[in-house]
């Protein structure tokens, strides 16, 4: 594994995990009425603490970016799933709660799992996929079943609509980083005439737009440790069935590398739920009033 690989998906998940904290501080404020709306972007983009959420999250963005371009998504995505680290960080000198147990023990298996899955899995690059059916078929299913969980998400709200919206995003979050590779390996082959003849930088830009509204919303309506969790870990999940399932990234398959591949995502998404749940992780606001004025910070 490259040393500048990792380097820049861990520095990108910490600008995503911090990022991920300030817009969930501002964005819990914003009126109700505003859910699922992109009204909702114009309120809150008059915070500077939101402002300030979603300029971490864009450098966050731009080195996994950068990361995606050197390394295989099956290997960016799972220390991108790092960020809960940084955000419990940061929710910790806010809200002053130690890690016990629960923290250490989320902190062990995520990184546990991350170590296991990298080890036990070597990803490597390989040929990309040309078979078309194969790449819509895949991004297809990605893309509808977030349009599933929207759909549900918009009937329960304020029960289990945080969490719903939360994977949906993730899910589209997986399928942009897979289409960030592809749009960069464009641009490295033949320059920017041949990364704008392309629909993938234009579907980066309209999934990262609708995740973000996905994920604003999730913010609002329920506490960081009911969004956070869903959303982490959907996002290498997806991006990883997107690299095995037409980036060409390779993994080792025999029973051994595939047994301790599949413990490695298990603990991730064991680790994702414990430190998600932590109780530094903050509560948020009472969503139970039907709006809120949204104050700037």
């Amino acid at each position: 594994m490259s040393v500048l690989v990792l380097t820049l998906a861990v520095s990108a998940a910490c600008c995503l995990g911090f990022g991920f904290v300030l817009q969930q501080n501002a964005a819990r404020q914003a009126p109700l009425s505003d859910f699922l709306s992109p009204r909702l972007l114009l309120d809150l983009v008059k915070v500077p603490r939101w402002l300030g959420g979603i300029g971490l999250m864009v450098v966050g963005m731009v080195l996994g970016a950068i990361a995606l371009g050197q390394g295989e998504v099956s290997l960016v995505e799972p220390l991108l799933a790092t960020n809960l680290l940084f955000a419990l960080a940061l929710s910790r000198r806010q809200t002053k709660q130690p890690l016990g147990r629960q923290g250490w023990a989320g902190l062990a298996l995520l990184a546990g799992g991350v170590s296991a899955f990298i080890v036990a899995g070597e990803p490597r690059g390989g040929s990309a996929v040309t078979d078309p059916f194969r790449h819509w078929l895949i991004i297809g299913a990605m893309i509808g079943l977030a349009l599933l969980l929207t759909t549900y998400a918009k009937r329960s709200r304020l029960s289990a609509g945080p969490v719903l919206l939360a994977l949906a995003a993730g899910l589209l979050y997986g399928v942009q980083d897979a289409l960030t590779r592809v749009s960069g390996q464009r641009f490295t082959e033949g320059g920017l005439a041949e990364l704008l003849t392309g629909w993938q930088p234009y579907a980066v830009l309209a999934l990262g737009v609708t995740g973000l509204v996905l994920v604003q919303s999730a913010f609002e309506t329920a506490p960081l440790r009911m969004s956070l969790p869903a959303l982490t870990a959907a996002q290498p999940l997806a991006g990883i069935v997107c690299g095995v399932g037409f980036l060409g990234d390779r993994l080792r398959t025999d029973t051994a590398a595939l047994t301790w591949e599949a413990v490695g995502l298990a603990a991730i998404v064991t680790g994702i739920v414990l430190l998600g749940m932590h109780p530094a992780m903050p509560c948020g606001a009472d969503n139970s009033a039907p709006a809120r004025d949204l104050q700037p910070s």
